[in-house]
């Protein structure tokens, strides 16, 4: 059989022909994940959102304990995101609450809406780690929720995606 020979990278412009490469690319990047994970012993963990939004997860143990790890190799004070710890948040809601009361009264203060780019860029930051927390934690609970019920014969050391009920 004849090799096609390199693959042009630029945007599928034909939506059907792109969520076909996704779906195909989606699954030889977990399958190569998962032999990575096999092969060598390597703890590895793996995250794709579609273009519509929806997630798909890997991991060889499990994604929290090796996002954990990840934040204590990446050293500390320092979130994935670059920033320090204090604009970390850990999803603890009195902790959402607080920063978003933080940005509330920043906003007042320094009326936001005659701000540059420069200065909005905190709160956005605040708000994007909030949101992130809270999707990581609503994420989380509807795993814990779901595995219990999941009945879709999936074997938990392959690739596995978020379908249906569960997100």
């Amino acid at each position: 059989m004849a090799r096609r020979g390199r693959v042009e990278l630029r945007r599928i412009e034909d939506r059907t022909s792109r969520q076909v490469r996704f779906s195909k690319r989606r699954s030889g990047l977990f399958k190569k994940a998962f032999e990575l994970s096999l092969l060598c012993d390597a703890e590895v963990a793996l995250l794709v959102f579609s273009p519509a939004g929806k997630l798909y997860e890997y991991s060889s143990s499990s994604i929290e304990a090796t996002y954990d790890r990840y934040q204590r190799f990446a050293g500390p004070g320092m979130n994935v995101n670059g920033g320090d710890a204090s604009t970390n948040n850990d999803g603890d809601p009195s902790n959402i609450q607080s920063r978003l009361e933080e940005i509330a009264s920043w906003s007042l203060q320094n009326n936001a809406d005659d701000s540059d780019a420069t200065k909005l860029e905190k709160p956005e930051k605040l708000l994007t780690d909030a949101l992130r927390n809270t999707k990581s934690k609503k994420m989380l609970a509807q795993q814990n929720s779901g595995a219990s019920t999941s009945a879709s014969g999936k074997n938990s050391e392959g690739p596995r995606g978020q379908e249906g009920g569960r997100t």
